[in-house]
């Protein structure tokens, strides 16, 4: 523990390690141009890619995705297709997609997630560790049950978002990754039940004591308690990254 607290004190205290962050494009499987911020440390470092919620951007992880590079990872934040704008930051692959006539709903944004998979499995031939915030979080786990590329989830208020489309809690009875699940305090209950059938040796569920924030927000310093949610993340880091970057002993 002690060791994680330290961690915690590096991610918040000390300034940002040296890191470049550029924009990039890639083509989802039906052509559209998917948008995303590349921020990047090491080639030997694997991925993670960052998924917003809804209504949202990749700018939902301006504020957090050089903390997931300081804990060993490069970053890929993904304009997926079903969102708009945040912290300035406008949603161009939602753009690209209704220039192209394509459908913009939550489950056909599982395309974009799919081909920044790809594209940062290219990149490292490394598994990549999942993020994803509200509906996004749901993908993730849909996603992570079945795609060899994926090597953990973390997903932040995941739910039953498709209405008849998709049965989530189906969906995902056969996930056998590493999964770090939370959310609000008000969703938690509704969580418990979505993961009840889910058999894998790493299941990580963390209710907070106070009501805390819905979707990846809940990382941000705008929400009163959000070092929690950062320890743990990082608690759960620690059982999945053997980099040495992030040693937890």
């Amino acid at each position: 523990m002690e060791k994680i607290l330290l961690l915690l004190l590096f991610l918040f205290i000390l300034p940002p390690t040296l890191f470049s962050q550029t924009t990039i494009t890639f083509p989802a499987k039906d052509s559209v141009t998917v948008t995303a911020d590349l921020y990047f440390v090491s080639d030997t470092l694997p991925y993670i890619v960052l998924c917003h919620q809804a209504g949202y951007s990749r700018g939902e992880y301006r504020e957090t995705a050089w903390k997931f590079m300081k804990l060993g990872h490069n970053c890929i934040a993904v304009d997926a297709r079903s969102g708009n704008e945040v912290k300035g930051i406008e949603n161009e692959t939602a753009a690209a997609a209704k220039e192209k006539r394509k459908p913009t709903s939550y489950l056909d944004a599982e395309k974009d997630i799919v081909a920044a998979i790809a594209y940062a499995y290219k990149k490292s031939n490394k598994q990549v560790l999942l993020v994803g915030s509200s509906y996004s979080a749901s993908l993730a786990m849909k996603i992570g049950t079945k795609n060899s590329k994926v090597k953990a989830v973390i997903a932040f208020s995941p739910g039953e978002y498709f209405g008849e489309k998709l049965n989530l809690k189906t969906a995902i009875s056969g996930y056998k990754k590493p999964l770090f699940v939370t959310s609000t305090l008000d969703e938690a209950n509704d969580i418990t039940t979505l993961i009840s059938e889910i058999k894998t040796s790493v299941v990580r569920q963390f209710i907070p004591k106070e009501q805390g924030v819905h979707g990846s927000s809940a990382l941000w310093k705008s929400n009163p308690n959000y070092n929690e949610y950062w320890l743990e993340v990082i608690k759960f880091l620690c059982t999945l990254n053997k980099n040495a970057s992030i040693t937890c002993k």
